[in-house]
């Protein structure tokens, strides 16, 4: 899925997703055929149905911030799963540095793709500390890329816990109890939604399927549509759908 960043040596910024070439042309490709079919829904002309696809060329960077948030959600969960392994060692006695090292091994049996972001971040981690870098920085470093509160939050009472001698298995312990909380609660809200997530998209669609029913069924009665004034009130429907679309979608983002 995550194509070139995935396979870059480099340690990445995940608020911001750069999309393979693969990836930019599919994702054209399907949104302009789409539009293409609302252009011919609602204006009956080859022209029209171009010109509305053609706005399918801003797309992949609102597809590309999309999935720069559910790359963010995916790395929470799996950061979640790497603060109970180090929370594991360092509950028997090994050092911060050791317990960042053997969480690599433990998130290997859970996450079998070399590729998966938090196995690839705790080794450029380890990477760092092996060249010097003290475990605050490396880990303040990984925070600043990761760009969620979670991660910036047990970083920032982390550091100041181990400058100040605090109680370091405690804190990720607590942490990790959280996150965990946290996602559980994004879950049963995403459960509570999701009939009205599809119901809101049916509601959405479904006049699109009604004036496409009746325009290629009934031409005669929805020809006045497609000429002069007609023209005005299609598009100011069209407008309306659009609307409709955005502010459903954003009713329906419930941020935790």
């Amino acid at each position: 899925m995550f194509t070139i960043q995935e396979k870059s040596r480099h340690p990445l910024d995940y608020s911001v997703y750069v999309m393979s070439v693969k990836e930019k042309v599919w994702t054209i490709a399907v949104t302009a055929a789409m539009l293409a079919c609302i252009g011919v829904v609602f204006y009956k002309s080859i022209w029209a149905s171009l010109l509305i696809a053609a706005i399918s060329l801003a797309y992949p960077k609102l597809r590309a911030k999309e999935l720069a948030v559910r790359r963010k959600q995916h790395l929470n969960i799996q950061f979640k799963q790497a603060l109970s392994s180090i929370s594991s060692s360092l509950g028997a006695g090994k050092s911060v540095e050791m317990s960042f090292r053997e969480a690599v091994d433990d998130l290997k049996l859970l996450y079998p793709d070399p590729n998966t972001h938090i196995i690839r971040e705790l080794e450029w981690i380890q990477h760092k500390l092996e060249s010097g870098v003290t475990i605050e920085a490396a880990l303040s470093d990984f925070s600043l890329r990761a760009g969620t509160d979670d991660i910036g939050n047990f970083v920032d009472v982390f550091v100041t816990c181990k400058r100040t001698g605090g109680n370091l298995v405690q804190v990720i312990r607590r942490t990790a109890t959280i996150i965990q909380e946290k996602l559980e609660i994004q879950q049963e809200i995403g459960v509570m939604i999701s009939q009205k997530r599809f119901e809101s998209r049916m509601l959405t669609f479904a006049p699109l399927a009604v004036i496409g029913l009746l325009a290629f069924s009934s031409p005669d009665y929805m020809e006045p549509l497609y000429h002069g004034f007609g023209i005005v009130i299609m598009s100011g429907c069209l407008l309306v759908l659009i609307a409709c679309f955005f502010i459903t979608k954003r009713i329906m983002d419930i941020k935790v």
